[in-house]
């Protein structure tokens, strides 16, 4: 039976679950089904354009019809469509890949573990940090810190790292062994008059006694984003990392940096961690790995913890981890030719380029009447929307304030994403300043709709 637009859009709206969203809302809107993509606009069935403001889901860095990419891919699918990388086989695509990441390294690494999401990079992160710590005699020091707010993916163990109650509630997590610390968001949580430096010293305070809490011997690793995208765009103040850090080296917990939002330019420079100093001992990516043509994700070894791996696999006999799709050839062509065109066009001079006016028309924004914060680095950002500017009063969340402005946002043709009442922005990265106006004027036309539906804020709160 052929199935036309109407009923394929029909059967979608009657199937798809899409997350983050409210089912009810979901319900009486579906799904926007869209139909194809040019540089930073998306087209929907019925041939209506958006600007795609926060790239699919953060990660399509090169816009939505990069020719390059589709002809890899194809060149590939024609050489090798498939080949594994278990019992000792490899293939050319995923070496030289893994030979360029390691070159790429904000910090020196040795080796490079290849899935299909961020979500089983940071979970194969947790799994062998487990195993190290095994291979070094220290069966007890298991436990995993994240921050909450933070995102780290939605497997069993990707998802208990994540502080997010979303991701929690009525999934039976988080499991045993995953702990949570503050968040590094002043605008929230810094008490009155408390500068950023004291702030960022009392984040590492608080760090610091919960492992000591813990027992320094039971604490593994510290699992942490550069920015704390899905969580709300949370910038750290430029104090934080520096402190956090000493911590974790006084007590021997090992650091992960999850750049699968951040690398490949998205905070002005080709890693997060070199934006703010973080000196990783691990680090997970994907996303703008393949400018999310093809799912790909890595995790980058350091020497130290590949040598505990070898040491404790020569052990017990085998390595036993590892995915089917792990270096798929095509999906590591493609990654390779993206990763020769950030090179290139010089993607990451073009970020920082460009970066100041996008900084500049966000900030602009804090002086809207919902606005209580604008928030971002290079290339991505967000809004606070607030009911009272002076006191940083929230509106509830039964009014699904985000929501509704990210639909009001959908009816000015720009796609962004509510998190809570944050409105996330992190457009492709070769986004142009004309681009960038015309999506903040979207933006702004918006968020003038939603202030003329509430009136007045306060009182819309209040009600």
């Amino acid at each position: 039976m052929t199935v036309t637009a109407d009923r394929f859009a029909d059967r979608a709206r009657s199937v798809l679950l899409q997350p983050y969203t409210n089912l009810k809302l979901h319900e009486e809107i579906g799904p926007l089904v869209i139909d194809r993509g040019e540089g930073v606009t998306v087209y929907d069935r019925d041939g209506r354009d958006y600007i795609e403001g926060l790239a699919g889901l953060w990660c399509t860095a090169l816009g939505f019809n990069e020719p390059r990419l589709i002809e890899a891919a194809v060149r590939q699918f024609h050489q090798l469509p498939f080949y594994h990388t278990f019992g000792h086989k490899a293939h050319g695509p995923g070496l030289a890949l893994a030979e360029a990441l390691i070159d790429l390294a904000p910090v020196p690494m040795s080796k490079v573990f290849f899935a299909n999401s961020g979500s089983e990079a940071n979970d194969t992160a947790v799994k062998l940090i487990w195993y190290y710590n095994n291979a070094r005699g220290r069966p007890h020091k298991k436990k995993i810190i994240a921050r909450l707010k933070g995102y780290h993916g939605v497997t069993v163990a990707t998802a208990s790292l994540t502080g997010l109650p979303i991701n929690h509630r009525d999934f039976d997590l988080p499991i045993a062994g995953v702990l949570h610390t503050g968040c590094p968001h002043p605008y929230r949580f810094a008490a009155e008059d408390e500068s950023d430096a004291a702030f960022a010293q009392r984040m590492a305070d608080e760090l610091d006694a919960l492992i000591r809490r813990e027992g320094p011997d039971t604490v593994a690793a510290f699992f942490a984003e550069p920015v704390m995208a899905a969580g709300g765009v949370i910038v750290p103040p430029a104090e934080y990392f520096p402190r956090i850090q000493e911590v974790l080296r006084a007590h021997d917990v090992l650091l992960v940096a999850d750049e699968v939002v951040c690398a490949f330019g998205r905070t002005g420079n080709w890693w997060g961690s070199q934006t703010f100093d973080i000196k990783p001992d691990l680090i997970t990516t994907a996303k703008a790995l393949s400018s999310a043509y093809l799912p790909i994700s890595a995790l980058l070894i350091s020497e130290p913890i590949f040598q505990g791996l070898i040491a404790e696999s020569e052990r017990v006999g085998v390595f036993g981890h590892g995915y089917t799709y792990s270096g798929h050839p095509v999906a590591a062509a493609v990654a390779l030719e993206a990763l020769a065109i950030y090179r290139e066009r010089d993607i990451i001079g073009h970020v920082r380029a460009v970066a100041p006016r996008f900084q500049a028309r966000l900030r602009a924004l804090a002086d809207h009447p919902l606005v209580g914060e604008a928030r971002g680095v290079g290339l991505i950002g967000a809004v606070e929307l607030v009911a009272d500017k002076t006191r940083r009063t929230p509106f509830p969340p039964t009014r699904g304030i985000g929501a509704r402005a990210a639909k009001l946002c959908l009816k000015h043709g720009l796609i962004n994403r509510a998190m809570g009442d944050s409105l996330a922005l992190a457009p492709p990265l070769i986004i142009t300043e004309a681009e960038i106006d015309r999506m903040f004027d979207r933006l702004t036309r918006s968020l003038d709709d939603m202030l003329a539906e509430l009136g007045d804020p306060v009182a819309a709160a209040a009600e």
